[in-house]
């Protein structure tokens, strides 16, 4: 798991998601400018949450494709509670692995 900070993430980010690096930079870029206007760390905050378990999930190839699976499920309708509670559950074993 690569450091909490945004050059450590955007390492992480070009070599598991590549064709994510548009998308990083500009959620980067927006946390950025809504920190400075709200005078706070929080947007920042979550940016660094947000793609820490992105980067999490995306490690673990199995783990990342049963939650697209899951994700594509409930988008559809085929899917209810138990999918959104295991979504859940792998978000929080990825926010755990990232020590958040």
């Amino acid at each position: 798991m690569p450091e909490l900070t945004p050059d450590a993430l955007r390492a992480a980010v070009a070599q598991l998601l590549p064709s994510r690096l548009p998308e990083f930079s500009r959620h980067l870029s927006e946390a950025a400018t809504n920190a400075q206007k709200k005078q706070s760390l929080a947007p920042l905050r979550m940016f660094v949450h947000s793609w820490a378990v992105t980067i999490s999930i995306e490690r673990h190839p199995e783990r990342a494709a049963r939650l697209h699976e899951l994700e594509r499920a409930i988008n559809t309708g085929e899917a209810g509670r138990e999918a959104a509670t295991e979504i859940r559950l792998i978000w929080e074993a990825a926010e755990a692995e990232a020590g958040l």
